[in-house]
């Protein structure tokens, strides 16, 4: 009996601490596998890993969870639930159909808007102004299941994607362990999802290539939603240049040109509104405001000079 948490980044840890200080009988964490990162290419635990050691739960990181090894153990533990917040790989129906209550997931957004693996970034790559968080029943499909409890969270004009997974991390906790109580209390009814689906794939590194040929709204969106990976680039004389905040101005020009280059600030055109950068990180370099940039590596930027390349290929 007892709880299984799936959950692998950031946006797991309230869940998990929630469940815990709720007193919920927590039997065994399932996470990823420890990667490789940083300079040193040292093992970095999964955020999960770690709170889970902290709190004195069982962990385990299976390679493959379809393993007929991994499923019996699932078999064996005989979970009331299994719990899944961003585990980021996707639950087999061996699994599925273990637990004596279901599987229930917590997703960030509004289903059936963003399905997929990256419904924070995506949301704000499109500019809504509003998204959520959503416990479902899982099904094999993708974020298919029927839903259990929503609520809606405003998205700010100054969110990135750290600060809103941020945001929605702390009331999806709170919407679980609601949510927990009224399946076991029978005071929820589960509601087949309704109207028409969006998704939103996996985040890959070439998605933060800026075309300047886009709006300058929709290059500042996907220099909010892909803060801090991958972080939207351009090229600027031959190196490549993360845009980490910006903002827009009025104005419009030919795309991803140098127009105004004053001692603290530069703007960049494209056919509908000028780029204002605000704060970048030169390839191999901390981040720097916009300031700190001109007056050391675009120090010799001028007027004029095109950046990057102007269309995604």
């Amino acid at each position: 009996m007892g709880i299984l948490f799936f959950g692998t980044p950031d946006f797991a840890l309230p869940s998990l601490k929630g469940l815990h200080d709720h007193h919920e009988d927590i039997t065994e964490v399932v996470t990823q596998p420890d990667k490789t990162g940083g300079r040193g290419h040292r093992m970095i635990k999964p955020p999960v890993k770690s709170l889970a050691e902290e709190l004195g739960i069982p962990c385990t990181q299976p390679s493959n969870i379809r393993s007929e090894e991994f499923i019996s153990h699932v078999r064996e533990l005989a979970p009331e639930f299994v719990i899944v917040v961003a585990y980021g790989r996707i639950i087999p129906k061996e699994i599925l159909d273990i637990p004596r209550r279901g599987c229930i997931n917590l997703h960030a957004s509004l289903l059936p808007k963003y399905r997929g693996a990256a419904p924070i970034q995506w949301a704000i790559i499109n500019g809504e102004k509003e998204t959520g968080i959503t416990t479902m029943l899982m099904d094999e499909g993708l974020d298919t299941g029927d839903i259990l409890l929503q609520k809606p969270v405003p998205i700010e004009d100054s969110d990135t994607g750290k600060s809103l997974s941020e945001r929605l991390s702390h009331p999806g906790a709170e919407l679980l362990i609601e949510t927990l109580t009224g399946v076991r209390e029978n005071t929820i009814r589960p509601v087949p999802q309704r109207g028409e689906p969006s998704y939103a794939p996996i985040i890959k590194k070439s998605d933060g290539l800026i075309d300047w040929n886009m709006p300058a709204s929709a290059i500042c969106n996907r220099i909010r939603a892909l803060n801090p990976w991958p972080g939207a680039f351009t090229r600027i004389r031959n190196k490549t240049v993360k845009i980490l905040k910006a903002e827009v101005r009025e104005g419009r020009g030919a795309p991803g040109v140098v127009v105004k280059r004053e001692r603290h600030r530069i703007l960049i055109s494209t056919p509908e509104g000028l780029v204002a950068p605000l704060e970048v990180q030169v390839e191999g370099k901390r981040p720097m405001d916009i300031a700190s940039y001109l007056q050391g590596q675009g120090r010799d930027l001028k007027v004029g000079e095109r950046t990057g390349d102007t269309k995604i290929v």
